[in-house]
């Protein structure tokens, strides 16, 4: 999810659904300030991360209030010390205000993403495999989250279920076989990826002689999965998952798989200490 790739409408969307339901019918807070004061205020992080979010804070401030300004320090994708000011915004103080919080919580999110994402990245920069996302994202996010990912110098899995095959277990015995839903997908020749995620060695095989694209390795231990890279012969691609933290990613990432998805990039973050502060203009 490449900044060229944010859907713009979405974006919108995501912003609009958040101020609505902080501001409801109206900023009672804020209200008690007069409508001429101007403000100026500066957002600073109190802790060290990849900063990400830059265009739901713009669109937080566009929708609440066109006539503020904002002045950035920092690109999305950069590494931030603690104590480093990210931007000022300036405008009428209700209008700051107001937007604050939504844009701090965009902000505090995505750059949480970033930071644990680059962090697993980090951690098996000396090998080639690559950082894979998944759909465990906060409903009504996945976007945001995934381009957070992008940011965080990690790699995009499917968006959804709309762009790619993963046929599961589930699928396999609904099908019949591994090798009767490969074929099935094969057959609607759209071109989407094809990936099957497999629970032994016998199951790669089967995935490997039906012609998959990509194969998921399903709580291989390291063993298993320097067999399967050694059968696979890169055939296909392999994708190992399940169990995978940052004290034993480096050892998955030397067994020569190409992937390792980790749901932990979307689902287990702690936002980043972000804060807003009035100055004098």
């Amino acid at each position: 999810m490449t900044p060229d790739h944010i859907d713009l409408s979405l974006l919108s969307q995501e912003v609009g659904t958040a101020l609505s339901e902080d501001i409801g019918d109206g900023d009672v807070t804020a209200s008690l300030i007069p409508a001429d004061t101007p403000g100026m205020a500066q957002v600073i992080t109190r802790e060290t991360c990849v900063f990400c979010g830059r265009p739901w804070v713009d669109e937080v401030f566009a929708q609440v209030d066109r006539s503020v300004h904002l002045n950035w320090q920092v690109e999305d994708g950069q590494r931030i010390d603690a104590g480093t000011q990210l931007f000022s915004v300036e405008g009428p103080a209700r209008s700051l205000l107001t937007g604050e919080r939504t844009a701090l919580n965009f902000a505090q999110l995505l750059s949480a993403v970033a930071t644990r994402a680059a962090r697993y990245a980090d951690a098996i920069a000396h090998t080639r495999t690559r950082i894979l996302d998944t759909r465990k994202t906060i409903p009504g996010l996945r976007m945001a989250q995934k381009y957070a990912v992008y940011c965080g110098g990690a790699v995009n899995h499917r968006m959804g279920l709309y762009d790619a095959y993963l046929i599961k277990e589930n699928h396999i015995a609904a099908a019949g076989s591994i090798t009767a839903a490969v074929a099935a997908a094969r057959h609607l020749g759209d071109g989407l990826l094809v990936e099957v995620e497999v629970e032994s060695l016998d199951q790669l095989r089967e995935a490997v002689a039906a012609e998959a694209d990509r194969v998921m390795l399903d709580n291989f231990d390291l063993d298993q999965m320097r067999q399967a890279v050694s059968e696979a012969g890169g055939k296909v691609e392999l994708e190992a998952s399940g169990g995978i933290e940052l004290d034993n990613i480096a050892a998955v990432a030397e067994t020569g798989v190409d992937f390792i998805s980790v749901g932990a990039l979307t689902k287990h973050v702690r936002a980043v200490d972000l804060s807003m502060r009035f100055v004098e203009a």
